[in-house]
């Protein structure tokens, strides 16, 4: 089974000196969309588009997709 993995999305917040809430208001997008986006989950077409617009960068740069079984490694940035 594959599943998706936003780890590339939090190094490129770090990278430009943001943090999830400052994500959320650069692209309108809810807590409850950010927090599907924490948890590896999968999210629209919509809602990558309004972050790589934000971000000025394209889908490979914020997921990447990963085999196996889910599980959630927390950095840093997501305590």
């Amino acid at each position: 089974m594959k599943n998706v993995s936003y780890k590339k999305l939090w190094h490129l917040l770090i990278d430009k000196g943001m943090n999830k809430s400052d994500l959320r208001r650069a692209t309108g997008i809810s807590s409850s969309t950010l927090a599907l986006i924490v948890s590896d989950e999968t999210v629209t077409v919509e809602v990558l588009l309004k972050i790589c617009s934000a971000l000025d960068c394209d889908f490979a740069d914020i997921m990447e997709v990963t085999k196996g079984s889910k599980t959630i490694q927390k950095t840093k940035f997501m305590e």
